[in-house]
């Protein structure tokens, strides 16, 4: 059996990082199905779905590692065939990804103590995000 669910956000944009483990939890529960996979998926293309242990240190470490790789305020060939500001925002997102596959067993995800899942917003202004979420199983 498949269930879809919608989740939806809003971001303040900048790496942004909301946890979205209390509404796959929810969606879950709500299924009929016991065992399966969600999966999640962020329309757009400057936003991405990962797990990690979501407490201010390491979502701080997290920016600051994508900052390194595509910082902000650098020329990006993006800008200069949009007028954009955030192809910085846009390579983030595809290093990352738009899509996460998470198992669940009893109607429990199955994520570690410390893991969760996560939306990063990193365009350069507040959004409304749509993620997607499918649930396969029985």
């Amino acid at each position: 059996m498949i269930v879809h669910r919608r989740f939806e956000v809003s971001t303040r944009g900048n790496d942004d990082v909301i946890d979205l483990t209390p509404m796959l939890r929810d969606a879950i529960q709500d299924s009929a199905l016991q065992c399966g996979t969600a999966t999640l998926f962020v329309r757009g293309s400057t936003a991405a779905l990962t797990t990690i242990e979501y407490e201010p240190g390491l979502v701080s470490d997290l920016a600051m590692v994508l900052a390194a790789v595509a910082p902000r305020g650098r020329a990006y060939a993006h800008h200069e065939h949009w007028g954009d500001d955030n192809g910085h925002a846009h390579l983030r997102a595809a290093l990352i990804g738009p899509s996460l596959v998470v198992p669940f067993v009893d109607r429990t995800p199955l994520v570690g103590t410390w893991q969760q899942v996560v939306l990063i917003d990193f365009d350069t202004r507040p959004r409304r995000r749509e993620i997607a979420c499918l649930l396969m199983g029985e």
